[in-house]
């Protein structure tokens, strides 16, 4: 007997509409046929693949390497955004927003080459724990997610991350956690140089900020690398609204979702008010704009994988 897709989502409306979607794109003999070239879908990746609160993973992990730099160069204590973060000031942080934490991120890994990057990520990605949850960040990836991500592979899609966190942070995870490979993560950067460091040839980061893959940039960084509008999207705030739009507005068939984080339960519950990606416009006008919204507590029945 066949098992039944999606086994972590209750059956009701959300369940019923992906797959029906997947249903209708992937019959050759139907209207709503999509060839898989163009079966894209992109996720969002904080709030959407993994849990983001009590703030996002990525503020620890800034966090944490700024102390160390500051014990180096005290001085960058006293200048925002640093202070904010050195401090722990979480109303400052949230009115310097989600760009000022991906130059704090920039700014203390300036020097570094990729392989340096990496493996300061490794390391720390095994042993960062979730303070409120006493888990592994990289174990709060969501079940019902897993399960999507896996049917629509297997279903002819090709899924990417469009995350406005740090791109080189979510790599180093995202093939283990999510069956995405690094090269199919699209995500903030900073600036980089090519040197030749001896006989070897090393690509090292700029202590500057390059890209800050949020809302409006978040579909034209789509255009830019993947080169095909999506057929499906999936974020849980406003800084995924643009790429929902984007991908809605295209022709033939197509889906947009939303998760709502409404459980306190099992996980959280929030929205409008979240530290650094509210979610208010895309919750609000989900029916005008043709987007399915996901409760977390309604059609999810497991929520962690």
């Amino acid at each position: 007997m066949t098992q039944e897709p999606l086994p972590s989502w209750r059956k009701g409306a959300a369940r019923s509409a992906i797959v029906n979607f997947v249903t209708r794109v992937t019959d050759p003999d139907g209207p709503a046929f999509v060839p898989p070239a163009d079966r894209i879908a992109t996720f969002d990746n904080d709030g959407t693949l993994w849990c983001e609160r009590p703030v996002l993973a990525q503020c620890f992990f800034a966090q944490e390497r700024l102390d160390a730099l500051i014990v180096r160069d005290p001085a960058i204590a006293a200048r925002d955004p640093f202070k904010a973060y050195a401090e722990r000031d979480v109303p400052r942080m949230k009115e310097l927003g989600k760009r000022a934490l991906l130059e704090v991120l920039t700014a203390v890994h300036g020097g570094s080459t990729e392989e340096e990057f990496a493996a300061i990520v490794q390391e720390w990605l095994g042993r960062a724990t979730n303070p409120v949850l006493g888990r592994r960040f990289v174990d709060l990836t969501y079940r019902p997610q897993i399960e999507l991500l896996a049917y629509l592979r297997a279903n002819g899609f090709r899924n990417f991350i469009v995350s406005g966190g740090g791109i080189d942070v979510i790599r180093g995870f995202s093939e283990q956690a999510y069956g995405i490979p690094r090269e199919c993560v699209i995500g903030s950067s900073q600036q980089l140089a090519f040197e030749m460091r001896g006989d070897t040839g090393v690509i090292v980061k700029q202590a500057s900020l390059n890209s800050f893959d949020d809302r409006e940039v978040k579909p034209v960084n789509i255009a830019l690398h993947i080169g095909r509008r999506p057929i499906l999207a999936f974020g849980n705030s406003d800084g995924d609204l643009a790429m929902m739009r984007y991908t809605l507005s295209g022709e033939g068939a197509r889906m947009a979702l939303l998760l709502h984080h409404d459980d306190d339960a099992r996980e959280f519950a929030y929205d409008r008010d979240f530290l650094l990606s509210p979610l208010a416009e895309a919750l609000d006008r989900a029916g005008e704009y043709g987007i399915t919204k996901v409760s977390m507590k309604d059609d999810w029945a497991s929520i962690f994988a």
